[in-house]
């Protein structure tokens, strides 16, 4: 049965209809959401740091400022080391002088030999001190980052292995990012004028080297592993020792952990 030049149009019509892709198949992305498919899903970048290890050096900052171009002298970095001083009358002190540029004084004694331990410009005695301790703090490459939910531009993104990014070509310096981490950690580039966070020395790991601050520390303080290795010692030790993590409350599943993580760190 023949059929006429309409009805075989017609019906090649709804035959494309019918296997036409939708539109969303055609949204073109941007840089940074392609950006975002790089990294093999088989690892999952997670970091370790001993508290029970950290002496606050400093050395830390340091090596991630020289590898990461963070000018060195502006109180900005992606990483630092804070102070502790906890009093017997409760009282908290936290500092972190210069960023932890320079090599902290302990809390129970300086470097130079000081008997008391130096709080706001006051020395403290000892007879006052109940415990000090030091803490490193990083971006904690987040499983759920509140700076990639606000970022208007696509400029903040996450990679297949979990770290997060900044694509420095794309941001527009809006600072929704870093009034959105909990955490702090990010800040205004002094010189490229975005936002500036800890990426994990990604473009050192993604070749099997350490981080800046790993490498640097002479205590092994911190580590990094791939959380999906059960073989990795990192993971190891966060799946079988007691270990925590900053602001757990917050819902953004951090993956910084911490061995003797005190309550008062905040």
């Amino acid at each position: 049965m023949s059929c006429s030049r309409r009805d075989f149009l017609k019906n090649t019509f709804k035959t494309s209809l019918a296997t036409a892709l939708p539109l969303s198949a055609f949204k073109m992305l941007s840089p940074a959401e392609v950006k975002a498919y790089t990294g093999d899903p088989a690892t999952r970048w997670v970091f370790l740091v001993d508290t029970q290890k950290c002496v606050g050096c400093g050395l830390c900052v340091k090596a991630c400022k020289l590898e990461n171009e963070v000018p060195y002298d502006p109180p900005v970095t992606r990483t630092w080391v804070e102070r502790y001083v906890i009093l017997k009358n409760g009282q908290t002190h936290i500092e972190t002088p210069l960023g932890g540029n320079a090599l902290i004084e302990s809390p129970f004694g300086g470097r130079d030999g000081y008997i008391d331990s130096k709080i706001d410009g006051k020395n403290i005695p000892p007879d006052q001190i109940a415990k000090g301790f030091f803490v490193p703090k990083l971006c904690n490459q987040c499983d759920k980052p509140a700076c990639v939910q606000v970022c208007p531009v696509g400029a903040t993104y996450r990679t297949l292995d979990g770290v997060v990014l900044v694509d420095r070509k794309w941001c527009i310096g809006c600072g929704y990012c870093i009034m959105a981490c909990p955490y702090g950690m990010r800040f205004f580039h002094p010189v490229y004028k975005v936002a500036e966070k800890c990426t994990f020395c990604y473009h050192r790991i993604t070749k099997g080297m350490k981080t800046a601050c790993v490498q640097a520390c002479p205590f092994e303080a911190r580590q990094i592993g791939n959380l999906k290795d059960p073989n990795d010692p990192v993971t190891k030790i966060i799946m079988n020792e007691r270990v925590s993590v900053l602001k757990d409350e917050y819902g953004t599943k951090p993956q910084v952990y911490y061995i003797g993580l005190d309550t008062n760190v905040r």
